[in-house]
């Protein structure tokens, strides 16, 4: 797999961008899901504390506080903001649940549904009857009601008021006492408009809510009819929520009381939906602001949210709880949770919309350790959704934008690596050419990183085998060159020996030269030995400590005798030198100094040796007088094979002196340098040891 692949394989790595981005607004939403639920949770705790001061905001009646559970239907009235024209139809009650009573005693499947609703300090109340049979009132047959009617009940100063509503004809109808009226209560003001409907009638009632005294019964009186057709006043079957003959307190009337709904409208300012329950469970209040709100988030588009919402989503919410089967009453775990006496926090997802979740916050109202309501404050989490919506669509954008300007640039720096690393395939490929000899084409690049190095490496190694080859190619004519003259001299010795009588001077000196020859030969064979076994010989000499001054002073003294054609000069400036080496390695690598300073310094030319403290180092060095060094192989001159010696020289050099000279200071734990004398007269060579102490 080439680089480019790899790379691209690499690349994706760079998914862990989003990943890691999801992972930080999943944890985003939850905290502002938890905020929200702390603003719910406070909110609703707000309301209850207000309403725990003020109990008549919740129970206008306080006997109802206290009052125990009825069977009878109770008749809900939530408030209305629109308001209503009384005219029998049922046109603005749309928004109103309908509740239905029936009576087993007609088999005709006569039955009344109603529905009733508070604005101000009125109360709305609509009956629609289904009736096959009506019977109107027949003002020439008595002044008392003998048709189909309705009684109405409130209870006020601790007794029962009646009311009677009945026509002779559709239309404007009041209601007229069917006892004793109380001072100050007027019954005309209980007023409405009777209507024909398909099937029987519909009766729209508006009535004061002070004549109800929190309490409000009805029932419809159903007269049948005669064998003459006429009406029978003596059969009548009632249809409602109280009886005829009942002497009790009507059900409970439970309503918003406006001065509640004054003091939940302060908290109805941030989209929040208030609800307040008795103990009971009644929903006394529900501010609602939904109606206000836009059913989705229009600023992320709808596909992108689905998305969003499937990735962000961490576990399925339940739906919002179903409605119970009383109109007016609410359920919920909150709920329970909050009428038991502690505080609960839900989360709903609601089955209208299918990415809109709703948190609820529920708290109890406590009134002398006694729970007696509870608050629900309800929120959309569509706001803050649509905030974590905006935060992936940014991150999903730059995520892509980083991914792809990633993988770009991967791919292209792969191809840069690809190509770099072709070309340097290709330069090594081409070096070499067909009979085997190493061009010099080989590109040296000065990049900084590591190809730019492998590519001078490359080049350096090659410029070393190419030396090594340029030194092979030019050995065997120095050997030719090296053997040829003691061979010529074995073989001349021997023409002239048998030329010569026995036992004559002639003989002797013949013999000397084929000597000669021959040692010549011995000492080739030697350095040819000697560049095999190199490193071996090195290792095998073990390091100790000796003095280097009386060291130097006797092999001083052999080096005036062996080179007497030079002016040797000895200076020491330490009376003593310890140091850490093999001596007669020590020895072999002055040898070499001293014959490679001999080899260039004219005829009676000054050879200086020279020990010196450096430092923490003893610097042995060995100068003489001649030619500089050649500024081309002064980089070189510790390399094996490499020989500037003239190829007329009268010993045999196969460029291993210097070399010699490098590997026994590395062995002993130093280092050698070359230069020029600083007037350029000759060449200084120095040979750096650790001192010991």
């Amino acid at each position: 797999m080439n680089l480019r692949r790899q790379l691209l394989l690499v690349s994706l790595l760079l998914l862990s961008l989003p990943w890691a981005g999801c992972q930080f607004i999943r944890e985003m939403e939850g905290a502002l899901r938890q905020g929200q639920l702390q603003s719910l949770q406070a909110t609703a705790q707000a309301v209850a504390a207000v309403l725990e001061q003020q109990v008549e905001l919740l129970y206008p009646y306080p006997a109802r506080r206290d009052a125990p559970a009825d069977d009878r239907p109770s008749i809900y009235a939530p408030p209305i903001r629109q308001p209503l024209i009384v005219d029998g139809y049922a046109d603005g009650w749309e928004d109103i649940s309908t509740m239905s009573l029936g009576n087993p005693a007609q088999p005709d499947g006569t039955s009344v549904s109603y529905r009733a609703a508070t604005r101000g300090d009125m109360l709305y109340l609509l009956l629609e009857v289904r009736d096959a049979d009506v019977i109107y009132h027949n003002p020439g047959r008595s002044r008392e009601p003998n048709g189909d009617r309705v009684v109405l009940r409130t209870w006020q100063d601790g007794g029962r008021q009646e009311y009677v509503i009945a026509t002779a004809a559709p239309g404007s109808v009041r209601a007229t006492p069917a006892r004793r009226r109380l001072p100050g209560v007027k019954a005309e003001r209980i007023h409405g408009f009777w209507q024909d409907a398909v099937g029987g009638y519909s009766l729209e009632l508006e009535i004061p809510l002070a004549y109800t005294g929190g309490r409000l019964g009805f029932y419809v009186a159903n007269v049948g009819r005669a064998e003459g057709g006429a009406a029978d006043v003596g059969h009548v079957v009632t249809i409602g929520n109280i009886t005829a003959l009942e002497t009790t307190a009507p059900p409970w009337l439970i309503y918003s009381p406006p001065r509640l709904q004054e003091t939940l409208a302060s908290f109805d300012r941030q989209g929040k939906h208030i609800l307040v329950l008795d103990q009971q469970r009644w929903l006394i209040a529900d501010l609602n602001p939904e109606s206000q709100t836009p059913d989705r988030d229009t600023s992320t588009f709808w596909l992108l949210q689905l998305l969003y919402r499937g990735i962000l989503s961490e576990s399925e919410e339940p739906e919002l709880p179903p409605a119970t089967p009383t109109v007016g009453k609410a359920q919920g775990a909150e709920i329970d949770t909050a009428l038991a006496g502690d505080s609960s926090s839900l989360r709903y997802r609601d089955p209208r919309y299918r990415a809109r979740t709703t948190l609820s916050s529920a708290a109890p109202i406590r009134n002398s350790d006694r729970v007696m309501g509870a608050v629900v404050v309800r929120q959309s989490a569509e706001q803050y959704l649509s905030l974590t919506d905006q935060a992936f669509s940014r991150l999903l954008g730059y995520s892509l934008l980083a991914l792809g300007i990633g993988t770009a640039a991967l791919l292209g720096y792969a191809s840069l690596l690809s190509w770099r690393i072709g070309r340097l395939s290709r330069a090594a490929r081409d070096v070499v050419r067909d009979d085997g000899v190493l061009l010099d084409n080989f590109p040296r690049s000065d990049a900084p990183d590591e190809i730019g190095a492998l590519s001078r490496r490359y080049a350096d190694l090659l410029d070393n085998l190419r030396s090594h080859q340029q030194y092979l190619r030019t050995l065997s004519r120095k050997l030719s060159h090296e053997l040829r003259t003691p061979i010529v001299v074995v073989q001349t010795s021997l023409e002239n020996l048998e030329q010569v009588p026995q036992g004559s001077t002639e003989q002797a000196i013949y013999l000397a030269r084929a000597r000669e020859g021959l040692a010549r030969l011995g000492n080739i064979l030697t350095a040819m030995s000697e560049a095999s076994r190199l490193e071996d010989s090195i290792r095998n000499n073990k390091l100790e400590t000796h003095d280097l001054v009386p060291l130097l002073r006797e092999v001083f003294d052999a080096y005036r005798v062996v080179y007497s054609r030079h002016a040797l000069s000895f200076t020491c400036k330490p009376e003593r030198a310890l140091a850490r080496i093999a001596p007669d390695l020590l020895v072999q690598a002055l040898d070499k100094l001293m014959d490679n300073a001999a080899t260039f310094c004219p005829e009676g030319g000054r050879i200086d040796v020279t020990l010196a403290e450096a430092g923490q180092e003893w610097a042995l060095g060995v100068s003489n007088e001649g030619p500089p060094l050649p500024e081309a192989e002064r980089n070189r001159l510790f390399e094996p094979m490499v020989t500037l010696r003239e190829e007329t020289s009268a010993d045999i050099h196969l460029g291993l002196g210097l070399h010699i000279v490098r590997l026994i200071a590395d062995y002993c734990g130093g280092r050698v340098t070359a230069s020029d004398l600083p007037d350029r007269s000759g060449v200084s060579f120095t040979l750096f040891l650790p001192a010991l102490d």
